[in-house]
């Protein structure tokens, strides 16, 4: 490992505050970033950081000696991005892009696919789940976001926006009233989707007015496409995204419920802002946004 590169480690595990994290950024091995590590600190003669049974945390000398490094990498990174800019070199390496499960499935893996077809030397690792991963320890480049980042360490690009819809089959609306209101929601049979730590109600919105409401599910589960598949066989009503069920709606087998109640949510693009930003994950970026601003699934 030459001694940029050494540098460029430290400053990631300072980063990322542990050293299986600054491996998933590195896309290196944790044995080897160890590795690192320790030929860094017995050439300088000094601890640079302390081990806790949770995290890393660098010394004073390690704090003032990553500002220096960081400065370094970073001004590496500078330099060669402006020499691939001013040279029109391709794009090389391997990004890893972070997308929701259904929403990636439909329309980031087609992005990723004709991102992949215009640069041959790129190669993609596409990360699905509903879990909000933490872009910087998890080593993702790219992500996909529905709904508002909290994380003020990132570079956040709109690109419109998707709603909360309360959906049900025509065969339970031949069974039970249409609610009209969101008080009438504990009347009914609820699947609800609980993939998310949080209590177990719905909230609606209606000229910047907030309702909440309690309910007690008759079906509660992790997966997204068996709540789909429950509410569209007739089991009850359901609170989903509207991209994830636009299909279902199109074709009638669902119908949407209290339509002036639909709060809208973001979709967006996000990179890390505590580095600098290479040319294949800037691209990317702009690719993934000017892509998605054009789906008729998202209002703008």
């Amino acid at each position: 490992m030459d001694r940029l590169d050494e540098l460029a480690t430290f400053v990631a595990i300072v980063e990322v505050g542990s050293l299986v994290g600054a491996a998933k950024r590195l896309k290196r091995s944790p044995p080897a970033v160890t590795r690192a590590l320790a030929a860094l600190e017995e050439r300088v003669g000094r601890r640079l950081v302390e081990r806790t049974t949770r995290r890393l945390a660098p010394t004073d000398a390690g704090r003032h000696f990553a500002e220096r490094a960081r400065e370094l990498v970073n001004g590496y990174s500078t330099v060669m991005s402006r020499l691939v800019e001013t040279e029109g070199a391709p794009l090389h390496g391997i990004l890893r892009i972070a997308a929701p499960t259904i929403f990636g499935r439909r329309h980031v893996a087609p992005i990723v696919s004709s991102f992949l077809d215009a640069h041959p030397a790129i190669r993609i690792e596409l990360v699905m789940g509903e879990r909000s991963l933490d872009l910087i320890s998890e080593g993702i480049d790219v992500a996909v976001r529905i709904g508002q980042p909290r994380d003020s360490r990132l570079v956040v690009r709109s690109v419109g926006s998707v709603r909360r819809v309360l959906v049900a089959s025509p065969s339970y609306l031949r069974r039970q009233p249409e609610p009209r209101h969101p008080r009438d929601i504990p009347k009914h049979d609820v699947v609800f989707f609980s993939g998310f730590a949080g209590p177990t109600e719905l909230r609606f919105q209606n000229r910047g007015r907030l309702h909440t409401v309690r309910v007690m599910p008759r079906l509660m589960t992790t997966d997204l496409d068996t709540v789909i598949a429950a509410v569209t066989s007739g089991q009850g009503i359901a609170r989903l995204l509207s991209y994830q069920v636009e299909a279902e709606i199109s074709s009638g087998k669902l119908v949407r419920l209290l339509p002036a109640y639909e709060p809208a949510v973001p979709v967006q693009v996000v990179i890390p802002g505590s580095r600098r930003t290479a040319p294949a994950v800037r691209a990317f970026a702009d690719h993934a946004a000017a892509s998605l601003r054009t789906l008729s699934i998202i209002r703008h």
